[in-house]
C-alpha cells in the first residue's frame, strides 16, 4: 500500500489534531496520582476532548472499550482503564489520540505516581531519549529504517530492550495509514526513503528486561511485558519537512520547528 503525502492543508488540520491531543494528555496528567482509578482518567478524557469539539480516536476502534489507553508499569501499550487505583512509585503511560475536523492527531507520555524507584526513572529516561533519537532520523531523503536502528542501538547500549511486535504508523486522514514504523531493525539503509508530506508516529516502547509482550485474556487488549519487568513509551506525530522534522504534536517547545514543509 503508498505512503499518501500530505498537503498543506491537511498537514495543519493534522497539526491541529495532533496538538489538541497533546493537550488532553498534559490535562490529565494532574489526575496520575496515588488513589485516583484509570477509570477517572478514561472519564475526563471524553469530557475534555468533547469539551473541544473533538471525538476519542479509540473509543469503541476495532471494539476498544476506552477513549484513551492508560498502560501502567509493566504494561507495554493498549492498557484499558478499570478500577485500578493508582499507587506511589507506580509509573503511568497516558495514550490520547483525537479526531478533529475529520484529521487525527496522536501522542503519549509517561508520568511518575508519586515517588518513584531508581528503576522507573531509568526506563522513562530511556524511553524518552529513545523517542527523540528516533525523530532526529526523521529527515527528507533518510531510510524509514533508520529510525528503528538508532532507537534500537541506544536502548541496548543501555540494558534495555525494544519492543519489536508493535509498531508507529501513518497517521492524520485515517487512525492506521501506510507506512509501519518500526522501532528495531537490524541494518541500516532499509525501507522507504522519506519524502516531505509524509506524517506518522514515532512511539518506541522500551522494556526493563525482555523485549516480548504477552495480551491479558481478561480484556484482549492489555499488552504486558513478558517478565514483569517496567515498560515506558514517548509518542510524537511527526511531518516530513524538506528540512528537519516538524513535530506535530510537540506543545512543549521541545523540538525547534522548520520554516517550510516543502
Amino acid at each position: 500500500m503508498a505512503i499518501t503525502l500530505k498537503n498543506l492543508e491537511q498537514i495543519e488540520g493534522i497539526r491541529k489534531a495532533s496538538i489538541l491531543a497533546a493537550e488532553t494528555v498534559k490535562y490529565l496528567s494532574q489526575f496520575a496520582i496515588p488513589g485516583n482509578a484509570t477509570e477517572l482518567i478514561d472519564q475526563k478524557c471524553r469530557e475534555f476532548v468533547g469539551d473541544h469539539k473533538a471525538i476519542p480516536a479509540s473509543l469503541n476502534y476495532k471494539g476498544f472499550p476506552a477513549s484513551l489507553c492508560t498502560s501502567v508499569n509493566d504494561v507495554i501499550c493498549h492498557g484499558v482503564p478499570s478500577k485500578y487505583q493508582l499507587r506511589e512509585g507506580d509509573i503511568i503511560n497516558i495514550d490520547v489520540a483525537v479526531i478533529l475536523d475529520t484529521y487525527f492527531g496522536d501522542t503519549c507520555s509517561m508520568f511518575a505516581v508519586g515517588e518513584i524507584n531508581d528503576s522507573a526513572k531509568k526506563i522513562i529516561d530511556v524511553s524518552r531519549e529513545s523517542l527523540r533519537i528516533g525523530i532526529a532520523e526523521c529527515v527528507a531523503g533518510n531510510h524509514l529504517g533508520n529510525i528503528g536502528f538508532e532507537i534500537n542501538r541506544y536502548a541496548k547500549a543501555n540494558g534495555c530492550s525494544v519492543v519489536y511486535e508493535f509498531c508507529g504508523h501513518g497517521v492524520g486522514l485515517k487512525y492506521h495509514e501506510e507506512p509501519e514504523v518500526n522501532h528495531v531493525m537490524h541494518s541500516r539503509n532499509e525501507g522507504p526513503i522519506l519524502k516531505p508530506g509524509m506524517v506518522f508516529t514515532v512511539e518506541p516502547m522500551i522494556n526493563l528486561g525482555k523485549a516480548r509482550a504477552k495480551i491479558d485474556r481478561k480484556d484482549g487488549w492489555t499488552a504486558r511485558t513478558i517478565d514483569g519487568k517496567l515498560s515506558a513509551q514517548f509518542e510524537h506525530t511527526i511531518c516530513i519537512t524538506s528540512t528537519i522534522p516538524d513535530v506535530l504534536s510537540d506543545i512543549e517547545g521541545a523540538f525547534e520547528k522548520p520554516k517550510s514543509i516543502f
